[in-house]
Parts: structure tokens; C-alpha cells; sequence
């Protein structure tokens, strides 16, 4: 790429950043002026009048204006800026300087709670959760306040439609509405977290999995607001004897018993949550969660299409996530081999795209139809894409029923000669900012943290580092490992760090001291360890990313022409077909077209990514068969087994002292990367807090939420 190419792009990702923060603004003008008089009265009755009497959208147009086309052009700008980044990217080491301006901020990220319901959460997680807070207490008190002020005894009296009301009566059945409402705001945010593949998490430096805490929080908080609101109601009814309210089913305005099933599929998904349902029996819970599709129709049904685009817009994105996911789903894909370890655990080896790229700590997700067709289980990636361009491996440990039957499986027979198996994903950062932490100093230094299984992530991201230290001149973080765990058996967990091949570089600059909690003396025979091959059937395929190299642009593409065409349609059945009825004696009915929005919705979606995805298929398989017979490994003259030895040092019947190995390490940036059990995080997050050391930059991967 040239100087010229190369500015022109940067001016278009600041035009884009810029861009996206005034949309931004906007929408959050929007949403702290909804609840206000101002908004209701002058800018709502402004724009319905402009708007809400077309023949075109009808009162549906302003929303779809107003909440959900701002959110999709977001996703589309995020997806352009992710490309324009992807192209515009050097090699880490040459933009040092830069990230370690940005590290001026490092204290936002920081641990600011480390314990209590919310988990670790850091500096800026607080600000912006203090934020949203603040938005939905500011709608609570501005709906409120109007019911208490506006609702006299003589208003009351004509507040019900047949019935005369009390004060009381009349003041619950205006919270019962701005309950609901206050819900609806929880409810417009709580697909983002989930959507995998999402821009909008992408480009600001999250990851689905990082990001689920959000969707917890954000989860229990909807469901609170709801129950609250329908619980609310039913006091109402049964106080003004309108209990047959509750099988109501309004052709044109809110349908109560939508509502009511929406909340009972609510409540039985909030039901499975807890730690002890969710932990114990998680088929239960993941079986559950897919009530959200009931959810959602029946939610959409209660309140009308119009009222509904409100919360649409992260729907919407998941939709389109969920869909790509399906279609990579249905693909086998080819498992090469495998290695089977005495602490109860499996390394899967897949063949791999050559041109799939990912960043360390990225996860996939497994099915293997022989052990269940439903259930998927996220896995982290323990190879590196740089290192091994044809080889994808990830190490499962046999804690639960799934992963304990594949481990029986694997290892009690030797006549296995293949297996079924398909994936989604990968799934993981855009790019990785362990290399912020080296700086031309010579004590600066990357500190990985880990219990048991949680030794995961940090393969990936050691074998990343070793390819890079042997493809460039500048200095890396010097790397120390302190890892965990109960037995000696689990040592075998350190013959994963690097690959079973020699394609690896000889330098190693790195410091492992291994903890072995409840053993006082070695019992671990390496020589147990079980490799095996497997005879991949002719139609399996190397794993691809779905979008192909181009993956960002494919994603803005599906985007817009999807939202497009859902636009086109609704014009034209609104205009020719809905906007008819309306002006007659009769209204349409709201579920027919809450219906007809839906339908709209999935069509354009389904049309688009299906197009999207076999139109880049074809093309990216031809260039495949092009690029693997190019590729070089890396020669080394020395084992993976001798690389390690020298820089192990093994510690029996004792505990890390996380303290005395954490505090008073030098250097002017320390990355401190932990994974493991929550204590052991929370102990960590302590350390690193926000008011220890400035040089301690701590950072949790968490996959137990």
C-alpha cells in the first residue's frame, strides 16, 4: 500500500470516527429528552406531523428514523472503519510510541470493584454503568413525577374508559406503563453484548465473550422492570375487577395477553440464569434462553410494531449474526488430529484456512453430533494463526458431561479414524494490545496469571509472541507465566504451549513457574500422553471465516442492503396495501402488521447474507487453492520440550504468593493478564487495583460468567 493510499484511508477512518460520535450525540439527546415534555409535546408532535402521515411508513416512519436507522448506520460505519483498520495496520512493534500515548489512560482501566455482585469491574466499566444508571433513573423520575403531579382525584375519576377510578388506581396503572417503558430502555441494549460478530463491540475493543457481563446486568434489569410492570397490572385489574383484561387481545392497540406470554417466557429464561441452575445443569439453561425468540414475537405483539423499532435495532444486528452463524453451522469441518492428556483433558487439531486470521484468546464454538446435535460449548483457541497458517487447535478440559464424554471417547479407544465435527467462529479481538507493554526499557514485562484450565488463553497468546519475535528486530515483553493447579497430571497442560511440530522460532524469552496445589511430589508421566489422526471425510472443509478475508466490508454490505430492502418493502405493502385500510372504516390489525414488519426483517436479512456469503464462498475457495501450496514454516533446531525445560520451575504442596511475585515488579508498563477461578482473579484485580502501583496494567479473561 502507498504513502498516498495509506493517508487516504486514515482521513477516512477520522471522517468515520467523527462521524460516528455525532450520530452518537444525537442518539443520546434522543434517549434523555424521551421521557421529558419537550420531547413528547414538541419534538415527538413535530415529527409525527412531517412524518407519521405519510403513506409510505405511517406512524411506524419516525421511529424507524429516529431509533433504528441511527443504530444500523453505526454498525455500518463500525464495519468500514474495522476494514479501512485491517488495511491500514503495521506490524505491532513499529507503533509502540502510539500505544504507549494511549496508555496515559491506563488507569481507566483499572479495577475499581473487585468484589460483589458485579464482579471485577474496572474504571471505566463504573463510568459508563454509572451513566446508563443515570439514564434510567432520570426516565424513572421524569414518568413518576409526572404521575404523582398530573393524577388529582378529579383526573382519576375520568382516567378509566368505562370505569370510575380511585387516585391510587389510577396513579398504579400510570407506574404499571412506566415500568414497562423503563424496561423497554434496558431491552434496547441487551442484544449488543451477544451479537459475536457485532462492529459496534469490535470497534470499540470488546469482545462478545467480554461483553457478557453486560448482557447480565442488562438482563436482570429488564426482567425486574417487566415483572414489575405486569405484577403492577394484575394489583390493578383484580383492585377495579377487570380481570378479564388479562386475556384481552386488542385488534389495534396494546394486546395484554402477548404481554403476559412474553413474561412467562421471560421469566422461565431469568429462572435458569442463577449460578445454581446455570452451573449445574447448563443444557437447562441453554435449552431455556432460546424462548427469546417467543420473547420477542410476543413483546413486538403487546406493544405494536411502532413502539417496538425502539428496541428493534440490536435485534436486528443479532438477527443478522445469528443468521451467518447458522449458515457456518451446517459445514463439517475437517478434524486432522488430536492429543489426549492424563489431567482429563483433549487438544482437537483442525485444518485451518491459511487465510483465516484471528487474535489470541479468540474462542470457538464445537458440536459434535455423536455426543449431542444441540449443545455448543465454547472453547479458547490455543494456537497461534501467524505460527500455524493451516492449523487450528483448541484444548478442552473434561469438566462437565459433554467434555467428560469426549474425553471417554477419545481416550478408551484407538479406533476412532474420524469425527463429525462443526464450529462457529472464531471469535475474539480485532487485534491485541499485550505488545503495549513493551516500550524500549528493558524491564518492561507481560505477566499471565492462571488456574488450571485458565492456562488457555495464554498459549495463544505466547505462540503469537513467538512468532513475532522471530519475524521482527524490536524488543518484546519479556513473558512470565505463573500457573496453577491441583495435580501433577495437570502439568501436561505445558506441553501444549507450543505446537507438537517444529515449525517454531528457537527464541524464547520466557519465565514459567508452575504451582502444584494438593500434591507434594511429582506423579506426571509425560510419556502417557496420547496423540491421534484422524481420516477427515472427503466433504469436510478446512475451517473459513464465513465473510471471507474481506469479512468487515461483507458484513457493511449485508448491513445496508439488508436494512434497504427491508425499507422498500414496508414502503411498498404500507403504501399499497396497509395505508388503504387505514384510511377505512376498519383499522389494520397491529399483529398482522407487527407480522408483516418481521417477515420483512427476515426475508431481507435471510436474502442478503445468503447472497453475501455463496457469492464469497465461490471466489475464496479459488483463491485458497492458490495460496497453501505457498506457504514456509519456520525451522528451529531445537524441540518444543527443550525451549521449555531450561525456563521451568515446578513448585509442589504450595500456593502462588501472588503478592510477593506481582508487587515490586519493574518497568514502566507491566501487563498483569489473569484467567482462572474467581478468587484467584479477584485476588489479582486487588493487587493490581486502582489504588496500587501505576505501573501494574491488569486485565481479566473470563470465560465462567
Amino acid at each position: 500500500m502507498g504513502l498516498g493510499e495509506m493517508s487516504k484511508d486514515v482521513t477516512m477512518k477520522v471522517t468515520i470516527k467523527l462521524l460516528a460520535m455525532a450520530i452518537l450525540g444525537g442518539t443520546m439527546v434522543i434517549w434523555i429528552m424521551m421521557p421529558t415534555s419537550t420531547y413528547k409535546k414538541i419534538w415527538l408532535t413535530s415529527m409525527r406531523a412531517k412524518l407519521g402521515k405519510t403513506t409510505t411508513f405511517g406512524k411506524p416512519g419516525v421511529n424507524l428514523l429516529v431509533y433504528m436507522f441511527p443504530m444500523i448506520l453505526l454498525a455500518f460505519l463500525g464495519c468500514i472503519y474495522l476494514h479501512l483498520k485491517k488495511k491500514t495496520s503495521v506490524d505491532q512493534f513499529h507503533s509502540v510510541l502510539e500505544r504507549k500515548k494511549r496508555d496515559k489512560f491506563g488507569a481507566l482501566r483499572k479495577p475499581l470493584l473487585v468484589k460483589g455482585p458485579l464482579g471485577i469491574v474496572t474504571v471505566t466499566e463504573v463510568m459508563f454503568l454509572t451513566m446508563f444508571m443515570t439514564l434510567l433513573l432520570w426516565s424513572l423520575t421524569n414518568y413518576f413525577y409526572y404521575t404523582f403531579v398530573t393524577i388529582t382525584p378529579q383526573s382519576a375519576a375520568v382516567h378509566g374508559d368505562k370505569i370510575k377510578l380511585k387516585r391510587w388506581e389510577a396513579r398504579l396503572d400510570s407506574i404499571s406503563v412506566r415500568l414497562g417503558v423503563a424496561g423497554n430502555i434496558c431491552l434496547a441494549f441487551l442484544f449488543y453484548p451477544v451479537a459475536r460478530g457485532s462492529s459496534l463491540l469490535a470497534a470499540v475493543g470488546l469482545t462478545s465473550e467480554s461483553s457478557i457481563k453486560y448482557h447480565i446486568w442488562l438482563g436482570h434489569l429488564v426482567m425486574t422492570l417487566v415483572t414489575s410492570h405486569g405484577v403492577c397490572y394484575v394489583i390493578y385489574w383484580i383492585s377495579t375487577n377487570q380481570v378479564y383484561q388479562m386475556l384481552e387481545w386488542d385488534r389495534t392497540a396494546i394486546s395484554n395477553l402477548a404481554g403476559e406470554i412474553a413474561l412467562v417466557a421471560g421469566l422461565l429464561m431469568w429462572a435458569t440464569t442463577f449460578s445454581a441452575i446455570r452451573r449445574r445443569i447448563f443444557e437447562v439453561f441453554y435449552y431455556t434462553h432460546h424462548l427469546y425468540i417467543i420473547f420477542m414475537l410476543f413483546f413486538v405483539f403487546h406493544v405494536g410494531i411502532s413502539y417496538s423499532l425502539i428496541s428493534l435495532p440490536g435485534f436486528y444486528i443479532f438477527i443478522v449474526d445469528r443468521f451467518l452463524r447458522l449458515i457456518q453451522s451446517h459445514n463439517n469441518v475437517k478434524l486432522v488430529s488430536a492429543r489426549v492428556l492424563p489431567c482429563d483433558t483433549v487438544e482437537l487439531t483442525f485444518s485451518k484456512n491459511p487465510m483465516l486470521m484471528y487474535s489470541p484468546t479468540s474462542i470457538l464454538f464445537v458440536n459434535i453430533p455423536s455426543i449431542s446435535k444441540l449443545q455448543w460449548h465454547p472453547f479458547t483457541i490455543t494456537s497461534s494463526s501467524k505460527l500455524e497458517p493451516e492449523k487450528l487447535s483448541v484444548m478442552i478440559k473434561g469438566q462437565g458431561k459433554w467434555s467428560t464424554k469426549l474425553y471417554q471417547m477419545l481416550s478408551s479407544s484407538d479406533q476412532i479414524d474420524r469425527l463429525t465435527v462443526s464450529v462457529e467462529g472464531p471469535y475474539g479481538p480485532t487485534s491485541t494490545d499485550f505488545l503495549r507493554y513493551s516500550t524500549l526499557g528493558l524491564h518492561d514485562s507481560l505477566v499471565m496469571v492462571s488456574g488450571g484450565s485458565g492456562i488457555t488463553p495464554f498459549i495463544s497468546i505466547i505462540r503469537d509472541l513467538i512468532y513475532l519475535s522471530s519475524t521482527s528486530t524490536c524488543q518484546i515483553p519479556k513473558m512470565t507465566l505463573i500457573c496453577a493447579f491441583k495435580h501433577s497430571s495437570d502439568l501436561s497442560m505445558l506441553d501444549l504451549i507450543l505446537p507438537i511440530s517444529s515449525e517454531i522460532s528457537s527464541f524464547l524469552d520466557i519465565q514459567i513457574k508452575a504451582f502444584v496445589t494438593r500434591e507434594t511430589e511429582s506423579t506426571h508421566n509425560k510419556n502417557i500422553i496420547k496423540p491421534l489422526c484422524f481420516k477427515p471425510y472427503v466433504s469436510d472443509n478446512p475451517i473459513s471465516p464465513i465473510l471471507g478475508p474481506n469479512s468487515w466490508l461483507c458484513l457493511a454490505t449485508i448491513l445496508s442492503s439488508s436494512f434497504m430492502i427491508f425499507i422498500i418493502i414496508i414502503g411498498i405493502i404500507t403504501r399499497y396495501h396497509i395505508y388503504p385500510i387505514d384510511q377505512g372504516l376498519n383499522k389494520y390489525t397491529s399483529a398482522y402488521k407487527s407480522i408483516i414488519y418481521l417477515l420483512a426483517i427476515s426475508v431481507s436479512v435471510v436474502a442478503t447474507s445468503s447472497i453475501v456469503v455463496f457469492s464469497n464462498k465461490k471466489q475464496y475457495c479459488t483463491k485458497n487453492d492458490q495460496v497453501v501450496e505457498g506457504l514456509s514454516p519456520l525451522v528451529t533446531e531445537s524441540s518444543p520440550q527443550q525451549l521449555l525445560s531450561q525456563s521451568t520451575s515446578i513448585h509442589y504442596g504450595e500456593r502462588p504468593n501472588l503478592n510477593k511475585l506481582l508487587v515490586g515488579l519493574k518497568g514502566s508498563s507491566v501487563g498483569v493478564l489473569v484467567c482462572g477461578p474467581r478468587k484467584m482473579r479477584q485476588e489479582v484485580a486487588k493487587i493490581c487495583s486502582f489504588r496500587s502501583p501505576e505501573n501494574l496494567q491488569f486485565e481479566s479473561i473470563s470465560f465462567s460468567w
